[in-house]
């Protein structure tokens, strides 16, 4: 187990180092830049400024020497200074990391809520008007995009119910309550549309498991269907569902850009897209790289849970 935690953790090296790379240069393909955003329609009649914004930032230097730079920043912790703003990225992710993180983590919560017991019952009930229900719900949630549905939460809450996103954002340490109403809506939105694909995962390796002969002779001894299911389907058909959970991050990263858009909530996902529409460098290099490093630790830990839930499963 240590010396495959040991391989996993050297394998983040080369991982992230390829993730940099591919970063930084897709950045710096990107049409036009944040010269460009800032001089506007003044930037060609104005050379001499134009030499002097790219000096103050660096940006007259070669793109091998800016990378160089830029990791050089990275190891001390400095994630750079906004072009557009002039401020720290660090204290400006610091005030919206909260919002982008618990939104996801709603959203994967509700995700688990629905999909999990909806799953086992379709399974139980196979071929049964409920499983057919489960099934039909479960592609429709595949099919429908988190923008789509959250304009339509938007519109007919406020038709019907005269409900609107709040305009000001609380921050769930100062105001839980209306820290959550804001939150509840995009974070169900997305959270119904992962349930999809773990739905579909649960019923399927719930209906391996109870074909199983260690199934039908915990059912010969006597035990209780709810038993049978819970303590003995459930922990074996678990394990791919918790893989799917690891892959299902990168669509919680991004469902939260669009769905911060929407409802106006001061995350990371509206940051990025701000900062995109400006080519602000430092802003876009460093949401992104938190969002692969966070993704990249996920599906680590994803892959150490196996051993815990199943403790047939061991690492060399």
């Amino acid at each position: 187990m240590n010396t495959y935690v040991i391989q996993r953790l050297l394998l983040i090296l080369p991982t992230m180092f390829g993730v940099t790379v591919v970063l930084f240069m897709a950045v710096r393909f990107l049409p036009g830049d944040a010269v460009d955003q800032m001089l506007g329609d003044f930037g060609a009649a104005s050379p001499e400024l134009r030499r002097q914004l790219e000096e103050r930032y660096s940006l007259n230097n070669s793109i091998p020497q800016q990378y160089v730079d830029w990791m050089g920043e990275l190891v001390t912790g400095d994630l750079g200074t906004s072009i557009t703003s002039g401020r720290s990225v660090s204290s400006e992710l610091q005030r919206r990391l909260p919002a982008t993180f618990q939104l996801g983590l709603l959203a994967m919560a509700f995700s688990l809520m629905i999909s999990l017991p909806i799953g086992i019952v379709s399974a139980v009930k196979q071929n049964t008007p409920i499983d057919y229900a489960a099934r039909s719900l479960a592609i429709m949630l595949l099919s429908v995009p988190s923008f789509w549905l959250g304009l339509l939460a938007i519109t007919y809450g406020f038709a019907w119910f005269g409900w609107t996103p709040p305009l000001r954002y609380e921050q769930i340490w100062e105001d839980p309550i209306a820290n959550l109403q804001i939150l509840w809506v995009p974070a169900l939105i997305l959270g119904g549309l992962l349930s999809g694909t773990t739905m579909r995962i649960m019923r399927s390796t719930m209906l391996e498991v109870l074909r199983e002969d260690y199934i039908r002779t915990a059912r010969a001894k006597g035990l209780g269907a709810r038993l049978v299911v819970m303590r003995h389907g459930l922990r074996n058909a678990i394990l791919p569902v918790i893989t799917v959970i690891g892959l299902q991050v990168p669509v919680v990263v991004g469902g939260t850009v669009l769905l911060e858009r929407i409802f106006s909530i001061p995350g990371m996902g509206s940051y990025l897209l701000t900062s995109l529409s400006q080519r602000d460098y430092p802003v876009v290099q460093a949401i992104v790289l938190i969002s692969a490093s966070f993704i990249i630790l996920t599906n680590l830990l994803v892959d150490l849970s196996y051993s815990v839930i199943d403790p047939r499963i061991r690492y060399r």
